[in-house]
């Protein structure tokens, strides 16, 4: 074999090499087991957004002003595996510990749909919840009727509606949450009694409506108004 022929065949070698190296390479980052760090900013309501919210999320009479609400922007970690960009509007008091919250519910990998102002539904909770999204504020009456629920103060926050839906008799919203009303049978997105995510809400704070009789809401997380 001449030296042309030779150098020849070991281009044709490591090309082949390379073009196998490429190939076995993951499409992404979190293919390959890293994610990015988590990252969270809390923002005061711009006039861009408090004119989104206005008449859908928000409307006069509701308990608090826009401007003590906050807009947390924050990855989380998804059902793919992935890490996902997300936001919730919060009250001022509480953000900095939703920021922990969702910090700890990230580096332990637990799964988020999606996390999407209500803005995005038109203020319809009905339509977040069956879209398996999780938020927090949205002024709005009590499921059922009757006074604000928390949410109107931001001081609540639902989670992955699907998996742990609310339950009162034999209403389940949403209802594709039926087909996780075993709790026992815990799935990837389910809240169960004293995982990571009961205790890490219950170290900023918040009550766990899982915890009650009637009607029980496995997705949701509030402070009570006093």
């Amino acid at each position: 074999m001449g030296k042309r022929a030779w150098i020849s065949g070991l281009a044709m070698a490591a090309a082949a090499v390379l073009a196998g190296t490429l190939a076995a390479a993951p499409a992404s980052a979190d293919e390959a087991g890293w994610r990015p760090p988590f990252r969270a900013k809390i923002e005061r309501i711009s006039p861009e957004l408090a004119e989104e919210m206005t008449g859908v999320s928000w409307h006069p009479g509701c308990p608090v002003p826009i401007e003590d609400l906050r807009l947390i922007s924050m990855n989380h970690y998804g059902f793919d595996g992935r890490s996902h960009d997300g936001e919730l509007v919060v009250h001022k008091d509480v953000a900095k510990d939703v920021v922990k919250v969702f910090r700890h519910l990230y580096y332990h990998k637990f799964p988020i749909r999606r996390m999407e102002r209500i803005e995005h539904y038109g203020g319809d909770d009905d339509a977040s919840m069956e879209a398996d999204n999780s938020s927090s504020f949205n002024c709005r009456e009590k499921t059922g009727g009757g006074e604000f629920s928390v949410h109107s103060y931001g001081k609540a926050i639902d989670i992955n509606t699907i998996e742990n839906p609310y339950v009162s008799g034999d209403l389940v919203l949403p209802e594709a949450g039926r087909e996780y009303l075993d709790r026992d049978d815990v799935r990837p997105g389910m809240i169960v009694d004293g995982d990571i995510v009961v205790r890490a809400f219950a170290r900023a704070g918040f009550e766990w409506g899982g915890h009650w009789t009637s009607p029980i809401d496995y997705q949701h997380f509030e402070i009570p108004e006093e």
